[in-house]
């Protein structure tokens, strides 16, 4: 790993083909690669997720009729990745919400010893 990128850390989901297109995936690795090094970015491929908490966000990847959504959560050691769903309405669901806000809250307790 680059001197300057934080690492991925996956609590659920992947980025695989199928079901993302091969140029998805690409596209999907380029832009969580932005993230590992520090790159500011916006819309329209990021969208800050205050909902989730603070510093989350999602990656938006326009893939055909599907528009792929990585839910993830910077952190100052990692980029931490909840969730990784296909959008198929305009509001994200609230049951991704939810458990994506699980996840999180279980990565903190264990990363703190608190599990």
């Amino acid at each position: 790993m680059g001197e300057n990128r934080r690492p991925l850390v996956w609590l659920h989901g992947e980025v695989k083909t199928p079901p993302f297109t091969a140029v998805a995936r690409f596209e999907a690795g380029v832009l969580l690669r932005r993230l590992q090094r520090g790159d500011k970015m916006a819309l329209p491929h990021v969208r800050p997720m205050p909902v989730l908490g603070a510093r989350c966000a999602e990656l938006r990847i326009p893939d055909g009729t599907v528009t792929w959504r990585i839910l993830y959560r910077l952190d100052t050691d990692a980029v931490v990745i909840a969730a990784v769903f296909a959008k198929k309405t305009q509001a994200t669901p609230a049951t991704i919400l939810a458990t994506a806000k699980a996840r999180l809250r279980h990565y903190d307790r264990v990363i703190t010893g608190e599990a």
